[in-house]
């Protein structure tokens, strides 16, 4: 460890960084298993499968800094990371903090032009990747999207061969330049930490957060999910969101334990995950908790104990099946586009918890519980948040705390103290963990084929799914391809969809599911 390392880490308190959380686990627990690599990696993207101790994640967290900062040597410089579910994920963004810069990670399925649209608007400085994920070339995505953003000046990557104009950076998981060590002070709380991207009836919008922002919203979840320190955690959700990192990265760093990734979605790998790591909590999306029980994956059966459910459409909790009672305990996190979350522990008798009107305390009904948000309904029936996870951004100066429009309609509830979340917001379309507006997909499809139909169906998992018709479906999924649209709506025009009316009047779409 350098001389930085060796000091005493800060208390956690309001000004603690995420990476004095990370320091504090390093020094009450050097030796444990702090990461693990999915086990089938070598299936969808390059490098061998790891797992490291906090003192081994520590040292490659230091390298990775000195490189980050030799490469940007500007303090608050952007860096974007598209990076399968791997250690390397958590690894580099990690990096990020401790060299004084921005993380903005990016969702997995966002091709050019999403990502050029972000990293001009957040003006980043670099972008890491992993080389390969599933059938897609990152690295060569990357260098086309650095080619039209003038502020990127640096690609890098994980796993595999960097192309002319990209740099590797496996050396510093291999130990073979772990010298280069950055021994730098902490970064200052109150800065921005990370930006991630919400979509409004505007377009794209970046949401900056700062440390505590981040550290607030994953401490909703610790506390009503009641996770014990050095819990071992597997989670399926790929960083991308400000809901990823609550749900995970924070929960993970605060409690101290061990963090198995999943790159979803394998139910094979994820039993064994599950089995083999003697799993402790497990993250997972709301919308399959039915299928992964009836499978048998959530059982008692194991050390398992406890399920974190993310439900990105959270109008679809209130239509979820019963929690069984023999089945480990269930928090449910609604989350309302990059605004905010609300976590809720499922009742005795299975049902999702209410949202109550008004202070949001956790854990709920304990007398030490602490205010993590607070919900009100606005005059146009739109539900509002308020609270320390908010984006303090969002807000005009003097207003710090104003309550925040999510978008989402909603009502009072029959008992008039909770409120029910009545739909998406107005325009929008989630498909699994992306959200669209409608009309720039349509005029998108408009532009490429004037003949084109896209429609939006519902989806018992996804929440909706795009679906499409053309008299030339391959010569439109080959142009949607060409300007790097997003991979759901090249799919949409898939050779099984061949009569968009039909699939409409049918509502339930029997399609391959993926994405969740």
């Amino acid at each position: 460890m350098s001389a930085d390392d060796q000091r005493p880490a800060a208390p956690i308190a309001g000004e603690a960084t995420l990476d004095d959380l990370f320091r504090r686990a390093v020094a009450r627990r050097p030796h444990a298993l702090a990461l693990i690599d999915p086990p089938n990696r070598a299936a969808f993207t390059g490098g061998r499968a790891r797992q490291l101790t906090y003192g081994e994640a520590d040292h490659i967290v230091s390298a990775l800094a000195g490189r980050l900062r030799a490469l940007n040597d500007r303090d608050g410089a952007v860096v974007g990371l598209q990076i399968a579910n791997t250690v390397e994920s958590v690894l580099a963004l990690l990096a990020v903090l401790r060299a004084g810069l921005v993380a903005m990670p990016l969702p997995l399925l966002w091709r050019q032009a999403e990502a050029v649209a972000a990293l001009q608007t957040a003006g980043a400085n670099a972008l890491i990747v992993s080389g390969r994920i599933g059938d897609t070339d990152h690295f060569g995505l990357a260098v086309r999207v650095a080619a039209q953003v003038f502020s990127v000046r640096q690609v890098c990557g994980f796993g595999g061969a960097a192309p002319d104009g990209a740099v590797s950076l496996d050396d510093l998981l291999t130990g073979v330049e772990r010298r280069s060590a950055m021994d730098t002070p902490r970064a200052a709380a109150g800065r921005p930490a990370a930006i991630t991207f919400d979509v409004s009836a505007q377009g794209l919008l970046p949401v900056r957060r700062d440390d505590a922002e981040l550290i607030a919203g994953g401490l909703a979840v610790l506390l009503e999910s009641a996770i014990p320190q050095d819990a071992v955690i597997v989670s399926t959700i790929a960083a991308g969101s400000f809901a990823s990192l609550a749900t995970t990265l924070v929960p993970w760093l605060l409690v101290g334990g061990t963090l198995a990734l999943h790159h979803p979605f394998d139910g094979a790998v994820l039993a064994a995950q599950l089995r083999e790591t003697q799993c402790g909590v497990a993250v997972v999306p709301g919308p399959l908790l039915t299928v992964l029980a009836r499978a048998g994956l959530l059982s008692r059966d194991g050390r398992l104990e406890r399920v974190v459910a993310l439900w990105r459409s959270p109008e679809h909790l209130r239509r979820a099946a019963h929690w069984r009672e023999e089945l480990p305990a269930l928090v449910d996190v609604q989350v309302f586009g990059e605004t905010g979350l609300v976590a809720g522990r499922r009742g005795p008798i299975g049902m999702p918890a209410p949202i109550p009107l008004g202070q949001v305390t956790a854990p709920r009904g304990d007398k030490d519980a602490r205010r993590v948000i607070e919900i009100e309904r606005t005059a146009a029936g739109i539900l509002a948040l308020r609270g320390p996870m908010l984006a303090h951004t969002s807000r005009a100066p003097g207003e710090a705390d104003r309550f925040i429009d999510t978008g989402f309609p909603c009502r009072i509830a029959a008992d008039g103290v909770s409120i029910e979340i009545a739909g998406p917001p107005s325009g929008l379309v989630g498909c699994g963990g992306y959200r669209f507006l409608m009309h720039e997909l349509s005029a998108l499809v408009s532009r490429v084929d004037p003949d084109g139909i896209l429609i939006a169906l519902p989806d018992t998992l996804a929440g909706h799914r795009l679906a499409g018709f053309a008299a030339d479906r391959n010569g439109i999924r080959t142009a949607l391809q060409e300007i790097g649209a997003n991979p759901l709506l090249v799919a949409a025009f898939r050779d099984q969809v061949s009569d968009a009316r039909g699939q409409q009047e049918r509502a339930s779409s029997d399609l391959p599911r993926s994405n969740i």
